[in-house]
């Protein structure tokens, strides 16, 4: 939808939001995902170097934009879309570092539910707390996607930290054990502000090192193995249209 914002994050005038987003942490990310997989992108919004894009895929329309680093951020920039900009789905990707035993660095991870030490769905104020889950639909259409893609996907539960840096080295130890898959930044914040919203989303990431296992990607691998995952994304997208 065209409509200008009335906040300080997102400044729209003559370009449209389409009603499915991608939304890559980094917003350098969203420009390289425009360039490469969109057709006839356009910039729509430079506020903050937080870069938004639309442009067709496969004759329908999406868009892709940063979301930055942590809840707050996803918070902010996932309200706006939603409440400002008629956005119906976002769909976070992004990386993680894995934690199961169950993943590798370069698998595909779709994200069913999303534990937290973040205190943002406090703020719903519902009795006890506000699961942090994906939109099963869309959830079910990645599935689909990567499946028809040839793109193997582990589909389970993830921890979104709002610490890079924990200072309590046996966490990861403790996350493992009750079945996450990978730890991350951003995937509870989404999945509350979708469910306070009304809306949809659900997160995509790629595992770009373990935390167990010492694997790391370079950066030319990680590029190859970010494709994997924006395929799975778009094709995701392109079914909600």
């Amino acid at each position: 939808m065209t409509k200008e914002s009335i906040s300080a994050s997102i400044s729209v005038t003559d370009q449209e939001i389409a009603k499915v987003v991608l939304m890559p942490g980094d917003p350098l990310r969203a420009k390289y995902v425009a360039d490469h997989y969109l057709e006839n992108p356009v910039c729509f919004n430079t506020v903050r170097n937080m870069l938004g894009y639309t442009g067709t895929y496969r004759g329908k329309q999406i868009s892709v934009m940063g979301h930055g680093m942590g809840v707050p951020s996803m918070g902010i920039y996932a309200t706006e879309l939603y409440t400002q900009f008629d956005v119906d789905a976002i769909i976070r990707i992004g990386s993680a570092g894995g934690l199961s035993d169950e993943v590798k660095v370069r698998d595909v991870v779709i994200a069913m539910a999303a534990s937290s030490n973040s205190a943002y769905g406090d703020a719903y104020d519902m009795p006890g707390k506000l699961a942090a889950v994906a939109d099963y639909g869309m959830l079910s259409d990645a599935v689909e996607s990567a499946r028809d893609l040839n793109i193997p996907a582990v589909v389970g539960k993830v921890y979104t930290s709002d610490f890079f840096y924990y200072p309590d080295p046996t966490i990861n130890e403790k996350l493992r054990k009750l079945g996450h898959l990978c730890v991350e930044m951003e995937a509870a914040g989404l999945y509350w502000t979708a469910a306070g919203c009304g809306k949809k989303a659900l997160s995509i990431l790629t595992i770009s090192d373990h935390l167990f296992s010492g694997e790391l990607l370079s950066s030319a691998e990680r590029e190859q193995s970010f494709n994997d995952m924006m395929k799975v994304a778009l094709e995701t997208a392109w079914k909600m249209i």
